[in-house]
């Protein structure tokens, strides 16, 4: 399942988020700077940024702290765009956020992964951590993917009309068939850290959902752009990291703070909506 299923089910997530996505999403980089900056300064530097600070300040276990900050390197997830959307926020930054941001982890992830493994494992060489293999796993598993969907929207509409809505409910339910075989594969550890690790990662949930809403509106940007970074932010490409855990770095119990997070996230996102749409109800706010 590790070695075989939880790489292609990845894959196949990344792929249906590729079929949502057009060269002008890109593009939107340099159309909105200052939206986009702040929404990728959050992703790839606040975050993490937060996550070692959280780490550290709750004392984690060395595992489960570089446990915390694989998820917290960790490229928005496929399904920000959609919580954006039924929070009223602005969703074409949101998948735009999502898509530069998940090219990125290429190059971010490797760096922040083995710095926290020195850091809280004391993993000091490069040879005890496999840096190119880590970049050339994120690399296959989310970029490649993203782009192939994106090829095949671009020569093939009518195709992929068809299969967008049919594969984000198959990427979704591989999504959640991720969580929950880790879940069940590492029941025990889970159970053991659950007590440790659940209130750094609702920490850490929380409080980079908050500086992202507070960094958006300190830079002038309207409601809708401040709930897209809000939640980029927020939510994680949980299935990556468990990915790299279980299979690049062959430590499954380092993959049980993504499990947590991906539990976790889900309900902050769902409050976050219903406080958004109850905000919104209320009138437009600048």
């Amino acid at each position: 399942m590790i070695d075989v299923l939880l790489p292609a089910a990845l894959a196949f997530i990344m792929f249906a988020l590729g079929l949502t996505l057009v060269p002008d999403d890109f593009r939107r980089v340099l159309a909105r700077p200052k939206a986009m900056a702040a929404g990728l300064f959050g992703q790839l530097a606040l975050v993490p940024a937060l996550g070692w600070a959280v780490a550290t300040a709750w004392g984690l276990p060395g595992e489960m702290a570089v446990g915390l900050m694989i998820v917290a390197a960790c490229p928005g997830g496929a399904s920000s765009g959609l919580i954006t959307y039924l929070a009223r926020g602005d969703t074409a930054l949101s998948i735009s956020l999502t898509a530069v941001g998940s090219i990125a982890a290429a190059l971010t992830m490797p760096l922040i992964v083995s710095e926290s493994l020195q850091h809280f494992l004391g993993t000091a060489t490069s040879a005890e951590f496999p840096v190119l293999r880590l970049s050339r796993g994120v690399f296959f598993l989310t970029t490649v993917p993203v782009m192939l969907g994106m090829a095949v929207k671009h020569f093939r509409p009518v195709l992929t009309e068809r299969l967008v809505k049919g594969a984000e409910r198959l990427a979704t339910s591989l999504f959640l068939g991720i969580v929950v075989a880790t879940f069940v594969s590492q029941r025990d550890v889970f159970a053991e850290f659950i007590t440790v690790v659940g209130p750094a990662a609702t920490t850490l949930n929380l409080v980079v959902m908050m500086l992202g809403f507070a960094l958006a509106a300190g830079l002038g940007l309207d409601l809708r752009d401040r709930i897209a970074i809000a939640i980029e932010c927020g939510l994680h490409n949980a299935a990556v990291g468990i990915y790299l855990a279980a299979t690049v770095l062959a430590s499954p119990r380092l993959a049980v703070p993504s499990v947590i997070y991906a539990l976790l996230m889900n309900i902050s996102a769902i409050t976050f909506i219903v406080m958004m749409r109850r905000r919104a109800a209320l009138g437009p706010v600048g």
